[in-house]
């Protein structure tokens, strides 16, 4: 297949910010490929946004899978020839999938299975990506990463509770920093960002926040121009402390 404008992939997309993202890019005229681990949850996720006469197409990937992202990045390759785009999505809140009554587990009592669930997901994942993705991006000479994070991942402010899920996403930003440092001489962007408490499966209804304000970070950072910030950590558009 031959493409003349921009290839996007999004990672665990079949819902909540991960699926807004896909909307307001294919709505930029960029192609999508949106991504699930579920396939029946994620071609359902994907028609929806065709019904919108949004260009949006599916394919499975399993981000804890190495062999399932090898297969995918083996697909985009072949298939579109590039991917400018990367946004690592998917993610895992473990400490709230296991608990009830939004418990604070303590680190004293944080079972090492679910560091290590969050980890494979949060952090493992996009790393794995990154080594498959940047190759095709270097190709053309132009990438743009965005690793969807969290302010709980932030040392500036590290509490207790959660310890899980803290550690991923600070150790998904240090995966940022050193993709940044990497890439400072090359047109590959990347960045991490802070969607802030969103009314998603993950968020519950009672957080603050839309999906289309917590994807909006995301966009900007996707189409950046090539003197754009890189390695650095945001929300709302604005820099935020590690």
């Amino acid at each position: 297949m031959v493409v003349d404008h921009k290839i996007a992939v999004v990672t665990g997309a079949n819902r909540g910010i991960g699926h807004e993202i896909c909307r307001q890019l294919a709505k930029l005229n960029i192609q999508v490929v949106l991504t699930s681990r579920n396939r029946e949850k994620g071609e359902a996720a994907c028609k929806l946004l065709r019904d919108e006469n949004l260009d949006v197409l599916y394919h499975q990937l399993d981000v804890t899978d190495e062999k399932s992202i090898h297969d995918f990045c083996d697909n985009i390759q072949e298939v579109y020839g590039r991917c400018d785009i990367l946004i690592n999505n998917a993610g895992i809140f473990p400490e709230v999938k296991d608990t009830s009554d939004d418990v604070k587990t303590s680190v004293f009592s944080s079972e090492l299975k679910c560091v290590h669930r969050a980890m494979e997901t949060n952090v493992y994942g996009p790393l794995l990506l990154c080594q498959e993705m940047v190759p095709l991006m270097r190709t053309h000479q132009y990438g743009r990463i965005i690793n969807i994070s969290s302010s709980l991942g932030q040392l500036a402010t590290m509490n207790a509770g959660f310890p899980a899920y803290r550690i991923s996403k600070t150790a998904l930003n240090v995966l940022t920093r050193i993709l940044a440092s990497e890439l400072k001489e090359e047109n590959i962007i990347v960045n991490s960002m802070c969607p802030g408490w969103c009314r998603t499966d993950m968020g519950g209804p009672q957080a603050p926040r839309s999906v289309e304000e917590g994807a909006e970070t995301a966009i900007w950072l996707a189409t950046l121009p090539d003197d754009g910030p890189r390695g650095g950590f945001f929300k709302d558009k604005q820099r935020i402390e590690w």
